[in-house]
């Protein structure tokens, strides 16, 4: 067995992956869909600033989800990728740090951009007269900039904590990226105030933001019941079930992880659940938000029009 306690600050992760067949073969079925992600998300930000047609509150804050989703995968994904292929474990300090922020920056910010974005159809569905003014360009730029400042002032907290509470013993973080739970397992002091600190805030970012969701969706379903046609309806529970299906592989596998106790945690079900939210929800989200939206199909068939070259 391989002995993983050192003396440098460096730390080492010990990856999704086992060192065998199998695990190369789980490593060939995440390549390509770390592409899928990537491609899909890149695309989605770019139809949405290209076509003007795109330019409204639900279409900026999409980009803005697809913009996270882009940043989210690479932000692990490739750091995982290049330690099963090259053997190479080790994270540096800072390294770890800047890993830790980016992902809390992230989780923080889709979490109540998710929420902004139910808002926004709460809002179109139930108040569509009032649409123009509780969805603003001046309210759609402040829901953005409130989930992005939110997420890095929080995740800027907790990075600084987890970085200067002392580490004596290995320094092998069971996992496939710097997460603050599996880093505090290695701390050589009491961590009981934080970690519950680390639940409320989850409480905050995670758990009241679904309620929300689920209760402004709630509210959409029933509008669309009693005051819609059956087409209408329909179009209503796809929609709402395409927005329940991306929040559901969001915010389950989040608040599983999170807000469970530490004595019902293991280290294998934490990284098979962060497979969800770290992976598979960046693949998902351009598919079910473009696939089955006729505006997006459109768009995408303009732009492509626009690029295409001419003949004489």
């Amino acid at each position: 067995m391989e002995n993983y306690n050192q003396t440098s600050t460096d730390f080492i992760l010990l990856g999704l992956f086992p060192p065998s067949s199998l695990g190369l073969f789980l490593f060939t079925l995440t390549v390509p869909t770390f592409l899928m992600a990537l491609t899909g998300n890149l695309c989605m930000v770019l139809l949405i600033l290209l076509d003007a047609q795109l330019h409204t509150p639900m279409y900026f804050l999409l980009s803005q989800l697809s913009l996270m989703d882009l940043i989210y995968i690479c932000t692990t994904v490739p750091k995982m990728a290049s330690d099963f292929l090259l053997g190479n474990k080790s994270i540096s300090f800072i390294g770890c740090g800047v890993q830790t922020f980016f992902f809390g920056t992230l989780a923080g910010s889709e979490g109540l951009l998710l929420m902004s974005m139910s808002y926004d159809r709460y809002v179109a569905i139930c108040f569509p007269l009032h649409y123009p003014i509780r969805m603003n360009r001046r309210v759609c730029v402040l829901m953005i900039l409130g989930s992005w400042a939110m997420g890095v002032v929080s995740s800027s907290a907790h990075t600084v904590h987890a970085l200067h509470i002392p580490y004596c013993r290995s320094r092998a973080i069971d996992h496939f990226f710097c997460d603050i739970p599996a880093m505090l397992t290695l701390a050589c002091v009491d961590t009981r105030v934080y970690e519950y600190i680390v639940f409320l805030c989850a409480i905050l970012f995670l758990l009241f933001p679904f309620i929300v969701i689920l209760g402004s969706y709630g509210k959409v379903l029933l509008v669309v019941y009693h005051m819609c046609s059956r087409e209408g309806r329909k179009k209503g529970y796809s929609t709402c079930s395409a927005h329940l299906t991306v929040v559901t592989l969001y915010y389950v596998p989040f608040v599983f992880t999170y807000l469970r106790p530490k004595s019902l945690r293991s280290a294998a079900e934490d990284k098979l659940v962060a497979v969800f939210y770290t992976i598979l929800t960046p693949v998902l989200n351009p598919v079910i938000y473009s696939l089955r939206n006729k505006e997006v199909l459109g768009a995408l068939q303009r732009v492509a029009r626009r690029f295409r070259p001419t003949t004489v």
